[in-house]
């Protein structure tokens, strides 16, 4: 699908962090919600083939969100988001990791603090600045190996879809 939306995607290796721009065709509120609510959430997060089901969902400060992407022969890998902060239709930043059912953080694997900033540009478009910093170099290595620019650019266009089918 072309689309004349803006779509930055920058690793930055001094930093740890890889850096995401990305515009989307809804209105703040509708963009917010799709970030920050799970029946929306599980709508487009998971990368397709895999779906994205959530197990429960406490969208605060100190809250978490526990959920596993699924594959199509049913593997399921489990992953969790420590909220830290949120300012509504402004920001938010919560910690990622991947973990078990219960939520207990598998410590072999790396964490992402995501810091995701959202602005309306127009009245039908807004742009989602996102943040995403690892502990170290040897972290965000090991992310991107396992395909996360593919996997979020994928999640992203499947946010795309949602959206246009919202309006």
């Amino acid at each position: 699908m072309k689309s004349n939306l803006q779509f930055d995607f920058q690793v930055d290796k001094e930093t740890n962090t890889v850096k995401v721009q990305r515009e989307f065709a809804a209105d703040l509120d509708l963009t917010w919600d799709a970030w920050t609510k799970p029946e929306i959430l599980d709508q487009w997060w998971a990368p397709k083939p895999y779906k994205t089901v959530t197990k429960s969902m406490d969208f605060r400060e100190g809250g978490m969100w526990l959920y596993f992407m699924e594959s199509p022969e049913g593997d399921k890998h489990w992953c969790k988001n420590d909220y830290q902060t949120i300012h509504t239709k402004q920001n938010y930043s919560a910690l990622d990791a991947f973990c078990d059912e219960n939520g207990t953080t598998n410590a072999a694997m790396p964490r992402t603090l995501w810091t995701n900033t959202f602005t309306e540009q127009t009245a039908d478009k807004t742009l989602v600045s996102i943040v995403a910093k690892y502990d170290s170099l040897a972290d965000l290595e090991k992310v991107i190996e396992m395909g996360f620019k593919e996997g979020f650019t994928m999640a992203l266009g499947n946010l795309d879809e949602v959206l246009a089918n919202s309006k």
